[in-house]
C-alpha cells in the first residue's frame, strides 16, 4: 500500500502536470503570433491570471424612486434607493487582447481584419444577451469558431493574427460595447472583458494562436 503522503503527492502532481504542460504548449502557439518566448508566456499568463483583476473606470449613482400607493398618499413616504454602478474593464479579458491586438495590427492586412472584426462583431452581438444581476452572457465557443472561420476564408496566409484580432476585438465591441445601453440602469460592477464573455475571448486568443501555429 502507497504511503498517504506519496498518494497525496501524486493527486495533486498529476493535474499540475498537465496544467503546466498545457502552459507550455499555449504559450509557445503564442510564439507564432511573432511575440518573443518570454512576450508569449506572458500574454497567456496575464490572459489567464487577469481574468479576476477588473479595473474601474467610471462609478455614478442609479436612484431609483418608489411609486406613492394610490390610496392615501400623504401618509406614506418611500425615499428613493439609491444604488452605485460600477463601470469596470477586465484586464485578462479586455486590456491584455486590446494591448495585444493593437501590437499584431500592423502585422495583418487591414481591410481584411476590420472585415473580419464586424462579421465577428454582428455574430456576437445577436448570440450576446444582457442578463440583470449577471453582466452580459455569450456561449464561450461561439468567437473563437467566428474568428477562425472569418480569418480562413478571408485571410487564409494571416489566418492567425486575423483570428485573435478579430476574435477578441470584436467579442468586445458586439458581445460588450454595443450591449451596454441595455444594463445601464443596472446596479453592481458591469466588467467589459469579464464576466460572461471572458471565456469567449480567452478561448479565440488561444485558437488563434493554434491556428497559426499551423
Amino acid at each position: 500500500m502507497l504511503p498517504l503522503y506519496l498518494l497525496f503527492m501524486i493527486i495533486l502532481g498529476i493535474p499540475a502536470l498537465f496544467f503546466l504542460l498545457y502552459l507550455n504548449v499555449a504559450a509557445v502557439s503564442f510564439e507564432s503570433l511573432g511575440l518573443s518566448p518570454k512576450g508569449a508566456f506572458l500574454v497567456f499568463a496575464l490572459s489567464l491570471l487577469g481574468s479576476v483583476i477588473n479595473i474601474p473606470i467610471k462609478r455614478e449613482q442609479i436612484v431609483t424612486r418608489r411609486a406613492f400607493p394610490v390610496l392615501f398618499p400623504v401618509f406614506f413616504y418611500y425615499p428613493p434607493v439609491v444604488q452605485e454602478r460600477v463601470l469596470a474593464i477586465n484586464l485578462g479579458g479586455a486590456v491584455v487582447p486590446m494591448a495585444v491586438s493593437l501590437y499584431l495590427l500592423p502585422k495583418a492586412p487591414l481591410s481584411k481584419t476590420v472585415l473580419a472584426t464586424a462579421v465577428v462583431s454582428v455574430i456576437c452581438y445577436m448570440v450576446a444577451r444582457p442578463v440583470p444581476g449577471r453582466g452580459i452572457m455569450l456561449p464561450a465557443m461561439v468567437p473563437p469558431l467566428a474568428a477562425a472561420l472569418s480569418a480562413v476564408v478571408l485571410a487564409r496566409g494571416n489566418a492567425g493574427v486575423v483570428a485573435y484580432i478579430a476574435g477578441t476585438m470584436g467579442t468586445l465591441i458586439g458581445a460588450d460595447l454595443m450591449h451596454l445601453k441595455h444594463l445601464r440602469r443596472t446596479p453592481g460592477v458591469l466588467s467589459i472583458g469579464g464576466a460572461g464573455v471572458y471565456d469567449g475571448i480567452f478561448l479565440a486568443g488561444l485558437i488563434a494562436a493554434f491556428l497559426a501555429a499551423r
